[in-house]
């Protein structure tokens, strides 16, 4: 009767534990007056979504195809000027004339989008009829073409409605949008497998933006030679974007200890924090980070080592669309959404830029040391994925090692002596950490809590990494 009765307690205890709300519970009663529902603090379970994903070296010419099957007479193309010209937008077009798809091109997608960018793609898709999406072009123009998709969709809807709180009103998103294949060029941002869309809010000066499962892509198309139009630095900055999400979803608070609890699946955010699957895809775009990402920024023609950052990406992609990021990302929004005149090397473009992934990785090694207090064991595990000896260190080093792998790592590819190489300096603290308090969408998965004067420290501690 001892493992009996043990067995009653334990099932007790769980029943205590968990949420009673009819949605996540069998034990309410048909005809009853539904009780209040009293939803346990934190969350108890994790969901995965990505989009389709197709990869192959030349698997671009089957776009047409897929949209013959999809049933599509009007579709709306997107992409930016410089790319307009290049061998993936040629190599679409040519899908598409194949096989009868007529289509139109819209080719003013900013690189580092804006509200007024999103908003100007946004009225072109209203005033057509397109029964299907296809964007080509890094995650700039990924990210745009879901927002035009998403409110075209919604005509009638504000365009704050469906933007992260507090700067939105975050909204979730009930009605089904049209199809999107996406066509990433760049191995970073994993915007193919994801449904989250960035852009600057310039009344703020900092980044936002929309977070649903929603608005997914329908299916990417991973296409490993269209990376190889890629110029040295944006191969290294999109690797860097590659980098931290990474490390940022596998060191995320894990999903169990995220709050609020949600009262309906529907609420549940698309960053749920680090999970057993997620981490799995995660670790291995850092593995795959460690062995090819120098090779691919030095040698353009290196096409093995482009195609395993482009699937790097897609793979980190998966991880981070389901657990999230954390400071690095969060830091990084103000930073770039502050630039006074920085030219980024490799970007055709003319407002000053300072590039995401470029912008996210500058943090990183102030951001890990401070982190690797709650979880050292993960902390030194990447670091020894990225080259360091771990095997005689005590997890009161993880932060050290990790953050001296990083700065190794990043002066190896030649990258910017911190944010005051970039033209900031620490009268900037103020508005930098101004701009990183509405990212709670993202800060909040940090495994360590932090305070402004958290921030404004790392910060400081980013002016100079060597």
């Amino acid at each position: 009767m001892a493992g009996r009765d043990r067995v009653v307690h334990l099932l007790r205890r769980l029943e205590a534990a968990a949420c009673r709300c009819p949605a996540h519970s069998n034990t309410f009663h048909h005809g009853a007056v539904a009780a209040t529902c009293t939803v346990r603090k934190t969350d108890y379970a994790f969901e995965m979504a990505s989009s389709n994903i197709r990869y192959g070296e030349g698997v671009s010419r089957e776009i047409g195809m897929d949209l013959q099957n999809l049933g599509a007479w009007n579709v709306c193309l997107m992409t930016d000027r410089n790319l307009a010209r290049l061998p993936p937008v040629t190599a679409v077009l040519e899908s598409l004339a194949k096989n009868g798809v007529r289509y139109k091109v819209y080719d003013n997608v900013r690189v580092e989008p804006t509200d007024t960018s999103f908003k100007d793609a946004i009225s072109f898709v209203k005033n057509d009829s397109f029964d299907a999406f296809v964007a080509v072009g890094g995650g700039s123009v990924i990210d745009t073409c879901k927002a035009a998709n998403l409110y075209a969709c919604h005509p009638n809807a504000d365009f704050l409605d469906f933007v992260n709180a507090p700067i939105g009103k975050g909204k979730p998103i009930t009605r089904a949008l049209k199809p999107l294949i996406a066509v990433p060029t760049t191995a970073g941002t994993g915007s193919e497998t994801t449904g989250v869309a960035i852009f600057d809010f310039e009344p703020l000066k900092a980044k936002t933006g929309i977070a649903s499962r929603a608005i997914r892509p329908t299916l990417g198309i991973v296409d490993p030679t269209h990376t190889l139009s890629m110029p040295e630095r944006v191969a290294a900055n999109s690797g860097f974007d590659v980098l931290c999400h990474a490390l940022e979803s596998y060191t995320a608070l894990p999903y169990n200890l995220r709050s609020p609890c949600p009262p309906n699946p529907i609420n549940r955010p698309a960053y749920q924090g680090s999970n057993p699957i997620s981490d799995v895809w995660s670790r291995h775009a850092l593995q795959m980070v460690a062995k090819y990402m120098k090779r691919a920024v030095r040698d353009p023609e290196d096409l093995e080592a482009r195609s395993n950052m482009h699937l790097a990406s897609v793979f980190a992609g998966i991880g981070f669309g389901n657990a999230g990021v954390h400071l690095c990302h969060g830091m990084s929004y103000p930073i770039s959404g502050n630039v006074k005149t920085h030219s980024a090397k490799g970007y055709s473009v003319e407002h000053p830029l300072l590039p995401h992934g470029l912008s996210v990785v500058l943090t990183s090694p102030a951001v890990f040391n401070f982190t690797a207090p709650m979880c050292p064991e993960r902390h030194l595990e990447a670091a020894e994925i990225l080259g360091a000896e771990t095997r005689q260190l005590r997890r009161e080093d993880a932060g050290a090692v990790l953050a001296d792998t990083l700065r190794q790592f990043l002066f190896e590819l030649q990258v910017e002596d911190g944010l005051g190489a970039v033209g900031y300096s620490k009268d900037d603290i103020p508005a930098l950490v101004k701009g990183t308090i509405p990212q709670e969408r993202v800060t909040k998965l940090s495994p360590r809590e932090h305070t402004e004067d958290d921030l404004a420290e790392l910060f400081a501690a980013s002016m100079k990494i060597y």
